[in-house]
Protein backbone atom coordinates (compact mmCIF):
# COMPACT_ATOMS: atom_id res chain seq x y z
CA UNK A 1 0.00 0.00 0.00
CA UNK A 2 2.69 2.61 0.69
CA UNK A 3 4.34 1.93 -2.37
CA UNK A 4 0.83 2.81 -4.40
CA UNK A 5 1.24 5.71 -2.31
CA UNK A 6 4.71 6.78 -3.34
CA UNK A 7 3.87 5.76 -6.89
CA UNK A 8 0.63 7.50 -7.25
CA UNK A 9 2.32 10.87 -5.46
CA UNK A 10 5.36 10.57 -7.64
CA UNK A 11 2.89 10.05 -10.66
CA UNK A 12 1.07 13.48 -10.00
CA UNK A 13 4.30 15.51 -9.46
CA UNK A 14 4.98 14.63 -13.02
CA UNK A 15 2.13 15.17 -14.43
CA UNK A 16 2.12 18.82 -12.44
CA UNK A 17 4.98 20.34 -13.75
CA UNK A 18 4.26 19.06 -17.44
CA UNK A 19 1.93 21.32 -20.06
CA UNK A 20 1.24 21.20 -23.07
CA UNK A 21 1.13 24.02 -25.87
CA UNK A 22 -0.05 23.58 -30.06
CA UNK A 23 1.32 24.45 -33.00
CA UNK A 24 -2.06 26.86 -34.05
CA UNK A 25 -1.29 27.53 -37.49
CA UNK A 26 0.61 26.18 -41.38
CA UNK A 27 0.44 22.08 -41.84
CA UNK A 28 1.13 21.16 -38.25
CA UNK A 29 -1.66 23.19 -36.79
CA UNK A 30 -3.26 21.22 -33.60
CA UNK A 31 0.17 18.87 -33.11
CA UNK A 32 1.22 19.27 -28.99
CA UNK A 33 4.25 20.59 -27.89
CA UNK A 34 4.62 18.74 -23.99
CA UNK A 35 6.50 21.49 -21.67
CA UNK A 36 7.94 20.71 -18.35
CA UNK A 37 7.02 23.94 -16.24
CA UNK A 38 9.70 25.79 -15.06
CA UNK A 39 9.16 29.24 -13.35
CA UNK A 40 11.45 31.45 -15.23
CA UNK A 41 9.82 30.44 -18.52
CA UNK A 42 6.22 31.61 -19.78
CA UNK A 43 6.14 30.63 -22.86
CA UNK A 44 4.32 33.10 -25.28
CA UNK A 45 0.35 32.98 -25.30
CA UNK A 46 -1.39 31.26 -27.80
CA UNK A 47 -3.01 34.57 -28.68
CA UNK A 48 0.00 36.30 -28.55
CA UNK A 49 1.95 34.04 -31.03
CA UNK A 50 -0.94 33.89 -33.44
CA UNK A 51 -0.64 37.29 -33.54
CA UNK A 52 2.61 37.49 -33.94
CA UNK A 53 3.02 35.00 -37.06
CA UNK A 54 -0.22 36.96 -38.43
CA UNK A 55 2.13 40.06 -38.26
CA UNK A 56 5.25 38.49 -40.15
CA UNK A 57 2.82 36.11 -42.10
CA UNK A 58 4.51 37.25 -45.48
CA UNK A 59 8.01 37.39 -44.31
CA UNK A 60 8.00 33.71 -43.10
CA UNK A 61 7.66 30.97 -45.97
CA UNK A 62 10.93 29.71 -47.01
CA UNK A 63 13.06 32.15 -44.92
CA UNK A 64 15.33 30.97 -42.12
CA UNK A 65 14.29 31.34 -38.94
CA UNK A 66 16.27 31.46 -35.47
CA UNK A 67 14.73 30.96 -32.12
CA UNK A 68 17.06 32.21 -29.71
CA UNK A 69 16.69 30.95 -26.07
CA UNK A 70 14.31 28.45 -27.87
CA UNK A 71 12.75 26.76 -24.48
CA UNK A 72 10.03 24.35 -25.64
CA UNK A 73 10.84 25.21 -29.32
CA UNK A 74 7.12 26.20 -29.42
CA UNK A 75 7.55 29.58 -31.84
CA UNK A 76 10.68 27.77 -34.22
CA UNK A 77 8.04 24.82 -34.81
CA UNK A 78 5.31 26.99 -35.19
CA UNK A 79 7.22 29.23 -38.09
CA UNK A 80 7.93 25.81 -39.74
CA UNK A 81 4.51 24.62 -39.43
CA UNK A 82 3.68 27.93 -41.52
CA UNK A 83 6.36 27.63 -44.20
CA UNK A 84 10.03 28.44 -42.81
CA UNK A 85 12.88 27.07 -45.00
CA UNK A 86 14.70 25.65 -41.91
CA UNK A 87 14.31 26.25 -38.15
CA UNK A 88 17.21 26.71 -35.55
CA UNK A 89 16.79 26.65 -32.07
CA UNK A 90 19.41 28.11 -30.08
CA UNK A 91 19.71 26.63 -26.10
CA UNK A 92 21.48 25.43 -23.78
CA UNK A 93 19.39 23.59 -21.24
CA UNK A 94 20.34 19.99 -22.67
CA UNK A 95 16.83 18.46 -21.90
CA UNK A 96 15.00 20.73 -23.44
CA UNK A 97 17.64 20.57 -26.56
CA UNK A 98 16.71 16.82 -26.28
CA UNK A 99 12.75 17.79 -26.01
CA UNK A 100 13.27 20.25 -29.35
CA UNK A 101 14.39 17.34 -31.22
CA UNK A 102 11.93 14.54 -30.15
CA UNK A 103 9.41 16.84 -30.91
CA UNK A 104 10.97 18.00 -34.68
CA UNK A 105 11.20 14.17 -35.40
CA UNK A 106 7.67 13.53 -34.17
CA UNK A 107 6.23 15.73 -36.65
CA UNK A 108 8.18 14.71 -39.30
CA UNK A 109 10.22 18.03 -39.91
CA UNK A 110 13.51 16.69 -38.19
CA UNK A 111 15.57 17.66 -41.52
CA UNK A 112 14.56 21.12 -40.92
CA UNK A 113 15.56 21.67 -37.87
CA UNK A 114 19.30 22.29 -36.34
CA UNK A 115 19.41 22.72 -32.49
CA UNK A 116 22.68 24.35 -31.06
CA UNK A 117 23.12 23.28 -27.49
CA UNK A 118 24.92 26.46 -26.73
CA UNK A 119 24.38 29.87 -24.40
CA UNK A 120 22.17 32.12 -26.33
CA UNK A 121 24.70 35.27 -25.28
CA UNK A 122 27.86 33.94 -26.36
CA UNK A 123 26.07 32.92 -29.83
CA UNK A 124 24.80 36.17 -30.47
CA UNK A 125 28.50 37.29 -29.97
CA UNK A 126 30.29 34.69 -31.61
CA UNK A 127 27.74 32.47 -34.20
CA UNK A 128 27.09 32.66 -37.42
CA UNK A 129 24.96 34.88 -38.92
CA UNK A 130 23.46 34.22 -42.82
CA UNK A 131 23.83 37.19 -45.28
CA UNK A 132 20.21 36.40 -46.28
CA UNK A 133 17.58 38.00 -44.73
CA UNK A 134 16.18 36.05 -42.15
CA UNK A 135 13.75 36.14 -38.67
CA UNK A 136 15.77 35.99 -35.08
CA UNK A 137 12.96 35.73 -32.50
CA UNK A 138 14.26 36.57 -29.14
CA UNK A 139 12.62 35.16 -25.83
CA UNK A 140 14.91 35.45 -22.89
CA UNK A 141 14.16 34.18 -19.43
CA UNK A 142 11.83 36.86 -17.81
CA UNK A 143 14.65 36.51 -14.60
CA UNK A 144 17.37 37.92 -17.29
CA UNK A 145 15.01 40.88 -18.92
CA UNK A 146 15.22 42.41 -14.98
CA UNK A 147 18.49 41.51 -13.99
CA UNK A 148 20.46 41.19 -17.16
CA UNK A 149 19.13 44.09 -18.82
CA UNK A 150 22.32 45.66 -20.48
CA UNK A 151 23.04 41.89 -21.69
CA UNK A 152 19.96 42.01 -23.32
CA UNK A 153 20.37 45.52 -25.06
CA UNK A 154 24.03 44.59 -25.88
CA UNK A 155 22.42 41.17 -27.51
CA UNK A 156 20.25 43.12 -29.64
CA UNK A 157 22.49 46.14 -30.92
CA UNK A 158 25.16 42.97 -31.37
CA UNK A 159 22.09 41.33 -33.85
CA UNK A 160 21.25 44.77 -35.49
CA UNK A 161 25.34 45.24 -36.79
CA UNK A 162 25.11 41.71 -37.82
CA UNK A 163 21.74 40.72 -39.47
CA UNK A 164 21.04 40.96 -43.53
CA UNK A 165 19.15 43.97 -45.00
CA UNK A 166 15.37 42.73 -44.97
CA UNK A 167 15.67 40.64 -41.50
CA UNK A 168 13.34 41.28 -38.77
CA UNK A 169 14.43 41.15 -35.00
CA UNK A 170 11.56 40.59 -32.89
CA UNK A 171 12.13 40.63 -28.71
CA UNK A 172 9.36 38.84 -26.31
CA UNK A 173 9.30 40.55 -22.94
CA UNK A 174 6.87 40.44 -20.35
CA UNK A 175 4.47 44.28 -20.41
CA UNK A 176 6.74 45.61 -17.30
CA UNK A 177 9.57 45.93 -19.78
CA UNK A 178 10.37 49.73 -20.88
CA UNK A 179 11.11 49.55 -24.50
CA UNK A 180 12.74 52.94 -24.47
CA UNK A 181 15.01 50.68 -23.15
CA UNK A 182 16.12 49.01 -27.13
CA UNK A 183 18.43 50.64 -29.15
CA UNK A 184 17.01 53.02 -31.58
CA UNK A 185 13.74 52.54 -29.60
CA UNK A 186 11.33 54.94 -32.06
CA UNK A 187 11.89 52.56 -34.55
CA UNK A 188 10.55 49.68 -33.11
CA UNK A 189 6.90 48.13 -33.57
CA UNK A 190 5.31 47.31 -29.82
CA UNK A 191 2.43 45.07 -29.53
CA UNK A 192 1.16 44.10 -26.38
CA UNK A 193 -0.98 40.84 -25.73
CA UNK A 194 -2.29 40.21 -21.99
CA UNK A 195 1.00 39.71 -20.24
CA UNK A 196 3.28 38.86 -23.75
CA UNK A 197 4.99 42.40 -25.32
CA UNK A 198 6.74 42.06 -28.63
CA UNK A 199 8.84 44.25 -29.92
CA UNK A 200 9.17 44.22 -33.77
CA UNK A 201 12.24 45.46 -35.84
CA UNK A 202 13.32 45.58 -39.51
CA UNK A 203 16.40 45.44 -40.35
CA UNK A 204 16.57 48.28 -42.98
CA UNK A 205 17.55 47.95 -46.79
CA UNK A 206 21.22 48.55 -47.01
CA UNK A 207 22.57 51.82 -48.03
CA UNK A 208 25.13 52.57 -50.53
CA UNK A 209 27.70 55.21 -51.57
CA UNK A 210 27.90 55.39 -55.67
CA UNK A 211 29.76 58.93 -57.10
CA UNK A 212 28.82 60.01 -60.77
CA UNK A 213 30.82 61.67 -63.68
CA UNK A 214 30.76 64.93 -61.88
CA UNK A 215 32.24 63.30 -58.67
CA UNK A 216 29.01 64.12 -56.94
CA UNK A 217 28.15 61.25 -54.09
CA UNK A 218 24.43 59.95 -53.78
CA UNK A 219 23.49 57.82 -50.89
CA UNK A 220 20.33 55.21 -51.24
CA UNK A 221 19.13 52.13 -51.21
CA UNK A 222 20.43 49.55 -53.04
CA UNK A 223 16.72 48.88 -55.21
CA UNK A 224 17.41 50.66 -58.42
CA UNK A 225 16.16 54.08 -59.41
Amino acid sequence: MLFRRIALATYIEEVSVQYRLRIIGGDLRGRKIDVKLDPNLRPMSDRARGAFFNILMNEIPDRLFFDIFAGSGAVGLEALSRGASQSTFIEKDGAAVQAILKHARTFGVGDQVRVLQVDAYRWIEKGAIPKEPANYFLGPPYTDISEQASAIRNSVEVLQSKIASGSVLVLQTDDDYDPEQLPEASQWDVRRYGRNQLAIWHQPEASRTRTDDAGVRTVGTDTPA
